[in-house]
């Protein structure tokens, strides 16, 4: 009786330091940025930053850097192609000289605006080509998202912002990952507003609770182009 008692205490343990070893009981924090630099009046680049942890503020997880042109086909619709370079630590603590899985990704992407009342709605469609080094291995991963955003102005400085997106996999198990977020923002200036807020990312054997902050910086960089031709 002691004895069984006591192998269903190391096994108990045994799975709770595997469960705590993702990372699922910490808050952890994404920083990001993002822009959109017009540079003509179709056409502008899209610059991304975003450094995610584990646990707020410490415990690396991933370094995503993003770029693309966009262009507009009218003030509701865009279309954007761009290339991604992303570094993840998949494990939840730091080893010494661990090696890093690196990704090169390609997107393409259709944005769609459209407003009912004061709500303010944006559909972001995305394919997704990853190919990933893991160090021993390569792989290449194909992947489709779907993102319905909604922003609603609660005065001219203060507004909140809320969405959902899904991650379906074009191969093995469809199903990838959801991020359900909630945030309030403030507007800086007319092209700098910042977000503080809140995200629940749901995989099919995990979930994380994520603070986020971001800053979001659109210049207009007509002026800087027309210039340099002149």
């Amino acid at each position: 009786m002691i004895r069984s008692l006591l192998v269903s205490i190391l096994f108990c343990s045994s799975f709770l330091s595997m469960a705590q070893e993702t990372g699922e009981n910490s808050l952890g924090s994404w920083h990001m940025y993002f822009g959109t630099n017009k540079i003509s009046d179709k056409l502008s680049i899209h610059t991304e930053a975003q450094l995610r942890y584990y646990e707020n503020g410490k415990n690396f997880n991933q370094l995503l850097l993003r770029t693309g042109l966009n262009y507009h086909i009218n003030p509701h619709a865009i279309a954007t192609l761009g290339y991604g370079h992303i570094t993840t630590d998949g494990t939840f603590e730091e080893f010494p000289d661990e090696t890093n899985s690196i990704e090169h990704r390609i997107f393409e992407q259709f944005i769609l605006k459209n407003k009912v009342g004061e709500f303010l709605f944006e559909h972001r469609y995305r394919l997704e080509q990853r190919f990933i080094d893991f160090g021993d291995r390569t792989d290449t991963q194909h992947r489709a998202r779907y993102r319905l955003q909604v922003t609603l102005p609660l005065t001219d400085i203060f507004f909140l912002n809320f969405y959902d997106e899904v991650f379906l996999n074009l191969q093995d198990d469809v199903f990838g990952q959801n991020r359900l977020y909630g945030a309030l923002g403030i507007n800086v200036t007319s092209n700098l507003s910042a977000q503080v807020g809140y995200m629940k990312n749901h995989f099919p054997n995990a979930n994380f609770d994520r603070l986020q902050i971001g800053v979001i910086y659109n210049p207009d960089l007509r002026g800087i182009f027309k210039k340099e031709k002149t």
